[in-house]
């Protein structure tokens, strides 16, 4: 942790690795934790207190007292959900008028935008991405093409440029033949009832806010959402989100000048995991893929979804650590794998014209993955107190990964709960 810089929480695979829960491990080192991409589609899970909470846009800070929370320009935000996971958290004490901070800057999820989701996917046809329909990619699609709606909009004219905004996404869908506008009053009105709740909130500019806050000595963590794979320059196009989920996403999604960013964690599984279509070299289709999601519970967050599950591939990863620019690494659910005779962990790829590579290629569908077979170690270690009772062939695997990704794992997750956390000596 470094005076005068901020430090960088990602996810390093294909999202859903448990951002959440590790935010809430690390807060208490920090003043400010900041959210900079992405949108209502991911969900950080925590628990702790035998509580579970589902959060989609309000920073994962929010559950240490005195903290100061911020939702960045790059992030997306849609007011009815915002205001639905926002009253719950306040029903379970938090108070978040007090913590939560918006920038003006961030754009605005319309109604309009959810529907010109579904209807993009379905144009595809078998070609569609796998959206969660939250409306992410159109609300993103207009950011870029200099036509969105924003936060700070709400404080002046507001149902003019919604007006305007609704009939030109409208033209739209005509365009595309859509017809389906089932429930779509009802989303509309709890949609407004969502701006009017949002006015509760204090609207910064959140650029000066956070370099204000690391001039007055304050420090930082900035959050992302989903994973480097996921990233729409790097990641596994078009199989990608709308936004730069890599570093790079801290310094444009909140103003911050890259010279300002400290350390950069990377979160990963001790596998693989990824929702939705696109590519996944190491997916299981077999009864180890179905056990590794049954001890995981890889289900979605917030759509429920099964995840596909795989074998850790440490050509993607290797690339993450790289377009990142990861100083140390955080490995989440080590314990799913607590039961296996042998871990499998992917070294290379085979090219279809049957060459090998280590550097991750421009298009992964049809590569073929080289394992390298390591011991499992057989023994749970959900009550393990310290690294020193690891059994020694977890602690083997643990140096291969980092030896083979040139960095140091900082922290062993062992089981969901904020106790089951080893930070490493």
């Amino acid at each position: 942790m470094n005076t005068g810089k901020v430090d960088v929480l990602l996810g390093l695979q294909w999202g859903d690795e448990g951002k959440g829960k590790v935010v809430d491990v690390l807060t208490p080192r920090y003043d400010v934790v900041a959210r900079f991409q992405g949108g209502p589609n991911a969900g950080h899970t925590l628990e702790f207190e035998d509580q579970k909470y589902v959060l989609r846009s309000i920073p994962s800070g929010i559950f240490q007292g005195g903290k100061v929370n911020i939702i960045g320009n790059g992030v997306v935000l849609a007011p009815d959900l915002f205001m639905g996971e926002a009253k719950d958290l306040e029903k379970s004490g938090h108070p978040l008028k007090e913590c939560l901070k918006i920038s003006k800057k961030a754009h605005l999820i319309m109604p309009t935008h959810r529907i010109l989701d579904r209807a993009y996917e379905a144009a595809k046809g078998k070609n569609k991405v796998g959206t969660t329909g939250k409306g992410i990619g159109p609300t993103y699609t207009d950011k870029v093409s200099r036509n969105g709606l924003r936060v700070g909009d709400i404080l002046s004219d507001f149902d003019r440029k919604y007006s305007e905004h609704k009939e030109r996404h409208m033209k739209m869908l005509a365009a595309l033949g859509w017809t389906d506008f089932e429930g779509f009053e009802e989303t509309e009105k709890l949609w407004m009832e969502g701006i009017e709740y949002m006015k509760g909130f204090q609207f910064v500019d959140s650029e000066h806010e956070i370099n204000n806050l690391l001039r007055s000595g304050k420090n930082i963590l900035c959050e992302g959402a989903q994973g480097t794979m996921l990233d729409v320059d790097f990641g596994s196009y078009p199989f990608v989100t709308s936004s730069n989920t890599i570093c790079a996403g801290a310094c444009t999604g909140l103003g911050i000048g890259p010279n300002k960013v400290g350390n950069v964690y990377g979160i990963m599984k001790a596998y693989c995991t990824r929702v939705g279509a696109g590519p996944f070299p190491t997916e299981l289709f077999d009864e180890t893929g179905k056990k590794i999601r049954d001890l995981g519970h890889e289900y979605g967050a917030v759509t429920g979804r099964e995840r596909r599950c795989g074998w850790i591939d440490l050509v993607q990863l290797r690339y993450s650590v790289m377009v990142d620019g990861v100083t140390e690494l955080i490995m989440m659910k080590s314990d799913v794998l607590d039961s296996f005779e042998t871990i499998k962990a992917c070294v290379a790829y085979e090219l279809p014209d049957g060459t090998r590579t280590e550097e991750f290629p421009y298009e992964i569908d049809d590569v073929k993955p080289i394992y390298k077979e390591l011991p499992g170690w057989k023994q749970d270690m959900t009550k393990c107190k310290s690294e020193d009772e690891f059994p020694q062939a977890f602690r083997d695997y643990v140096s291969f990964l980092e030896q083979y990704l040139e960095t140091r794992i900082g922290i062993i997750s062992i089981g969901p709960d904020r106790e089951q956390t080893i930070v490493r000596k």
